[in-house]
C-alpha cells in the first residue's frame, strides 16, 4: 500500500479499503488510507455525487466526486486507459482559477471514478446567485474576468484542453474573498485529432457545433456567455423551453434564449453577444479579457479598469508620469573571495521601484516596491513573471485586483517591460517604456 505521506496517485483500484472503525460517518476511505470520504452528501447531478471528505495527514476538509462510467468504456482497456491519462493530465494542471484536483483513481468494482478536491464551503455560482440576489456589476465583472482567465489557461495547454461541460453548477466561489474557480472536468477532454467526438454536456450550454462532429476549445466561450447571462439574469437559459428537443432545436436554429432579452445595459448585452456569436466570429478568451466591458473597475461606470488606464497612458502624452525616467542600476547580492558572485537590476520610477536577478530563468522572480495611500507607507510584493504566458498589463491587472489598490499607476507594467527588455533585448513591451538612465546609487 502506498504510504499515507503520499497523495493517491491515479491508477485503477479494483477493492476498496475499509473504513475505519471508530468513526461511524467515514463510509470509506481511498486506495492509500489518506482521505476519508464522510456520508454527507453536498452535491450531485445525474452521473455524479460529491460527499464531503477528509485529508487526513494536511487536516483539512476536501470534496470527494464519484463519477459513473459506463459500459463502453468499462469494456475497454484501450478506453480504460485513456481516462486515466486525461484524469492524470488534469491532476497536473496548477492555475489559481483551476479547482485543486488531489487524488483520483478508478474503482473497477463500483465502476465510477473517484475524484478529491478542494472543497469550497460558499458552493457554485448558482447556489450563491440564489442566496444573494443582489450583486454589483463590478462584482460580475471581476467573476467573468476570473473564469476567462482560467480558460485561457485551460485553451493555451498543447494539445488545448476543453472543458465542455461549463456552468454556473461547475464554478466553484469561495464567499469571503469573492474568488471563483472552474471546476468538475467529469467531462472535460485532451483536444484529439478525431472525426467524430461524442455529444456530452448541459444541451442549455452547449454551442451549436458541439451537436456536430468537429469543434475546437470555443465552444468554452460559448458557454461561458450562457454562464454570464446566468449570473447577470438569475435565470437558467431556455428556461421558457420544455424539454431537450425544444432546447435543441433553438440552440440548432440560432434562437437565442428569452432571457437574454432582459439584459437591458447594451454593452453587457453585447458582450454576452460576442461570446454566443457562429463559431467564425466568437472570440477566444484572451482577446475577450481585452473586451472594454471587462475594463470597467469600480461601481461608476465611467472608469476604467488597470488594462484600460494603461491603453490611455501609452496614448495621451498629457500625462505628467510619461515624463519621469526609468533610473536602472546593478546591485550585487552576493560576494565570494571578495568578488561579486552575481547582481539584482534595480529600476526606480518615481516612488516605484522594481528588482529582479540577473540570471536568465522563467519564470523570473520580481520584487516591486510601491506606496500604498492614503498612508503613505510602503508595501513590497514579490511575484513570479512567466515570459511565455503572462504580459506587463495582465500581471498588473492582476496585481491591482489581488492587492485591492485604490488607484491604477501605469508605472507597474512600464517597470515589467523595461526590465524584461534589459534581460532580453528581443522582449517585446506591451506598453511603450520611457526614457532610461543609469542610476547614481
Amino acid at each position: 500500500m502506498v504510504p499515507p505521506e503520499a497523495a493517491a496517485a491515479d491508477f485503477v483500484a479494483d477493492e476498496q479499503p475499509e473504513p475505519p472503525d471508530e468513526d461511524p460517518d467515514v463510509a470509506e476511505a481511498d486506495p492509500t488510507g489518506r482521505y476519508l470520504r464522510y456520508k454527507e452528501i453536498i452535491g450531485s447531478g445525474s452521473s455524479k455525487t460529491v460527499y464531503k471528505a477528509f485529508d487526513a495527514v494536511d487536516g483539512i476538509e476536501v470534496a470527494w466526486g464519484k463519477v459513473e462510467i459506463n459500459d463502453r468504456i468499462m469494456g475497454s482497456s484501450k478506453e480504460l486507459q485513456r481516462l486515466c491519462t486525461e484524469i492524470q493530465l488534469l491532476k497536473s494542471l496548477k492555475h489559481k482559477h483551476i479547482l485543486k484536483l488531489y487524488a483520483s483513481w478508478v474503482d473497477t468494482r463500483n465502476r465510477t471514478v473517484n475524484i478529491v478536491t478542494e472543497l469550497f464551503t460558499s458552493g457554485n455560482l448558482r447556489e450563491y446567485r440564489t442566496k444573494h440576489k443582489k450583486v454589483d456589476m463590478k462584482a460580475m465583472r471581476r467573476w467573468a474576468k476570473q473564469i476567462l482567465t482560467g480558460l485561457e489557461y485551460l485553451h493555451s495547454q498543447k494539445p488545448p484542453i476543453i472543458h465542455r461541460d461549463l456552468k454556473c453548477d461547475n464554478i466553484f466561489i469561495n464567499g469571503n474573498h469573492g474568488k471563483v474557480k472552474i471546476g468538475d472536468f467529469g467531462l472535460a477532454m485532451v483536444m484529439q485529432q478525431r472525426k467524430t467526438q461524442s455529444i456530452q454536456g448541459t444541451v442549455e450550454f452547449m454551442a451549436p457545433e458541439l451537436f456536430g462532429e468537429n469543434y475546437n476549445e470555443l465552444v468554452d466561450i460559448y458557454s461561458f456567455g450562457m454562464c454570464m447571462l446566468e449570473m447577470v439574469t438569475c435565470e437558467c437559459p431556455y428556461s421558457e423551453c420544455k424539454g431537450f428537443v425544444q432546447i435543441y432545436k433553438k440552440i440548432t436554429e440560432g434562437v437565442k434564449p428569452v432571457a437574454l432579452s432582459k439584459v437591458k445595459d447594451a454593452e453587457l448585452r453585447n458582450f454576452i453577444e460576442s461570446c454566443l456569436t457562429s463559431v467564425s466570429d466568437r472570440l477566444p478568451a484572451s482577446e475577450l479579457l481585452k473586451s472594454p466591458f471587462l475594463q470597467k473597475d469600480g461601481a461608476n461606470e465611467q472608469s476604467s479598469n488597470p488594462v484600460q488606464e494603461q491603453v490611455k497612458f501609452t496614448e495621451n502624452s498629457s500625462l505628467d508620469s510619461k515624463d519621469v525616467p526609468i533610473f536602472v542600476s546593478l546591485v550585487p547580492n552576493d560576494t565570494v573571495n571578495g568578488k561579486e558572485k552575481s547582481f539584482s537590476l534595480v529600476l526606480q520610477k518615481g516612488d516605484f521601484v522594481l528588482e529582479g536577478n540577473m540570471s536568465n530563468t522563467n519564470p523570473v522572480m520580481l520584487f516591486l516596491r510601491f506606496p500604498s495611500p492614503p498612508d503613505g507607507k510602503f508595501k513590497n510584493v514579490q511575484f513570479c513573471f512567466d515570459m511565455e504566458k503572462d504580459t506587463s498589463l495582465s500581471v498588473s491587472s492582476e496585481m491591482v485586483e489581488q492587492l485591492e489598490l485604490p488607484e491604477w499607476n501605469p508605472a507597474f507594467p512600464e517597470l515589467i517591460d523595461a526590465f524584461l527588455l534589459h534581460i532580453f533585448p528581443s522582449w517585446k513591451p506591451c506598453v511603450k517604456v520611457g526614457k532610461m538612465l543609469p542610476s547614481s546609487s
